[in-house]
């Protein structure tokens, strides 16, 4: 949907006391006098005779991007069920397999930052249209290079895939954030989009090792490219959908701050990316560690099962698929208390310990018990992770109309940290005569990581608003919305605005030089082990 820019506001430094809270100098801010100031530049006009969004037209998105996630999702969980008969059937060892994994991330890394600024300018819907046909060409060769037993085209393939799943990755949660604000309904739809993704990779999951052993690996293969013609439906209806509620419906605004939400912002907005809080970089840390864990772990239980059980891949498969997404109804649950009752960074020192939990009794239990508590507890605390850190990257930016380079710098970091974590692992597991004692000391220290990351995110949101406005519940953002438009302001002053973007700088640096290494890994792998 196309809306107007951001509100501004304005404030006015007073030296009484006032319970609006302080700027970083210690200098109160008389945040009660701040008004939302109309973007003159759009007039106002392209709202005459609409009516507000009915809640029917918003439950009908949500329904029809988690119809859509529930087919995107498909292809996620099969190449991870698949990977013992993967390199049974094409030949491969650990480490190529890594390579193959990883091959989806280092192309979106390395376009993923431009597909953010694109998906902000262009709008979620006309991005998730094109990004979905490409997706759908690459999959029909990755089913093609299974049915020839070709490693480097499925590699090729593979490609072609992650290009379009560049642009549908940022373009799903960029839609989300223009039908609801913080606290007010994003949570709950991004948990309800996870939860149906999770049925549909959990449905792939659990049946791509039986359609491989009943009808062929590469069926596995085709049923991706089929649920895909499905997921083209689904994008041309929502993209039909959106321009016709731009005709008829006024904009949305988010009901603490005043701030209009937009699906496309018509051009590039780099100077507010330039001035991305902190706040938003420690959450960025937290995916950093937390992400890459997740993924990984959930790429290898299929296997790990496999040698832990002592079973078959079917069923290995199927025991995985269970205890990973048996959960799926958490992810809404979590998001509508998110929505209500806030402790976004409470949640993620929970999500950090569980996960912590898991991998301790998968390392130093390594019995059938050991291993099967471990798969639960992974399923539980893994069940609404996207969803929180989804959020609480929303949550923690001044603007929405830049929500889609938001989701793509998050997205280069965890893609960046899985093909280095991933290769690492490949390369231990090669090591360990095939085994996970060595990869599951990596996967404690990456847990650990995050419960350390979330104590400081904690300690910090008692002492700043800048980052404890995460904590906050419905009500209190609702009542505080003046203190988040005189901290947007503030961050925009003149000696504040220089700060943000030297920090701004160092962390993009950092960012890049992220995405350096793994494509270094990456190609340490290709020519070390791939021929």
């Amino acid at each position: 949907m196309e809306f107007k820019n951001p509100n501004t506001v304005t404030i006015n430094p007073v030296s009484e006391q006032s319970s609006s809270g302080t700027n970083d100098n210690g200098n109160q801010l008389d945040t009660h006098t701040i008004t939302p100031v109309s973007d003159q530049s759009n007039g106002g006009s392209d709202n005459r005779g609409k009516k507000p969004v009915p809640l029917g037209i918003k439950i009908l998105a949500v329904a029809i991007v988690s119809m859509y996630t529930f087919g995107s999702r498909w292809s996620n969980g099969v190449t991870g069920a698949l990977k013992s008969t993967l390199k049974k059937k094409l030949h491969i060892s650990n480490t190529q397999y890594a390579i193959l994994t990883s091959t989806k991330d280092i192309v979106k890394l390395s376009l993923i930052l431009f597909s953010g600024v694109l998906t902000d300018r262009y709008g979620g819907a006309s991005t998730m249209l094109c990004g979905t046909a490409v997706d759908t060409f690459g999959a029909i060769m990755v089913a093609t290079a299974t049915q020839v037993r070709s490693f480097k085209f499925m590699i090729v393939g593979s490609i072609i895939e992650s290009l379009g799943e560049v642009a549908i990755s940022t373009a799903q949660y960029k839609i989300l954030s223009s039908w609801f604000a913080p606290s007010s309904g994003f949570a709950s739809s991004v948990g309800i989009e996870h939860g149906i993704g999770k049925i549909g990779s959990f449905v792939a999951k659990s049946t791509a090792n039986i359609i491989a052993h009943n009808l062929g690996l590469s069926w596995a293969y085709w049923m991706i490219v089929f649920m895909n013609l499905f997921t083209n439906a689904i994008a041309l209806l929502f993209w039909w959908m959106t321009r016709q509620c731009e005709k008829r419906y006024t904009h949305i605004k988010d009901p603490a701050t005043g701030e209009t939400l937009t699906e496309n912002t018509k051009k590039f907005q780099i100077r507010k990316i330039i001035l991305l809080p902190w706040s938003f970089w420690l959450v960025c840390l937290f995916t950093m560690l937390e992400d890459p864990l997740s993924n990984l772990f959930s790429r290898n239980s299929t296997e790990l099962a496999e040698q832990r059980f002592n079973i078959s891949p079917s069923k290995a498969g199927l025991y995985s698929a269970v205890s990973h997404y048996s959960g799926f109804f958490l992810a809404p649950l979590i998001g509508i208390f998110i929505d209500v009752f806030g402790q976004r960074i409470t949640l993620m020192l929970i999500c950090g310990s569980g996960l912590l939990l898991s991998m301790c009794l998968l390392t130093w239990g390594p019995t059938v018990a050991g291993a099967a508590a471990s798969l639960v507890i992974y399923g539980i605390f893994s069940s609404y992770d996207s969803t929180l850190i989804t959020d609480s990257l929303r949550t923690s930016m001044w603007y929405q109309d830049i929500f889609g380079s938001g989701v793509a710098i998050r997205s280069a970091i965890k893609d960046s940290m899985e093909v280095i974590i991933s290769l690492i692992a490949g390369v231990l597991q090669d090591r360990d005569d095939n085994k996970y004692y060595r990869v599951t000391i990596l996967y404690v220290v990456l847990a650990a990581s995050c419960v350390l990351v979330a104590c400081l995110m904690l300690a910090l949101g008692l002492a700043t608003d800048n980052m404890g406005k995460l904590q906050w519940s419905r009500k209190k953002r609702v009542k505080n919305g003046h203190v988040i438009n005189a901290k947007r302001q503030e961050s925009e002053s003149e000696g504040h605005a220089e700060k943000q973007r030297m920090l701004n700088i160092i962390n993009f640096s950092a960012v890049l030089l992220l995405i350096l290494g793994a494509w270094v890994s990456y190609l340490w792998g290709l020519v070390t082990k791939q021929n």
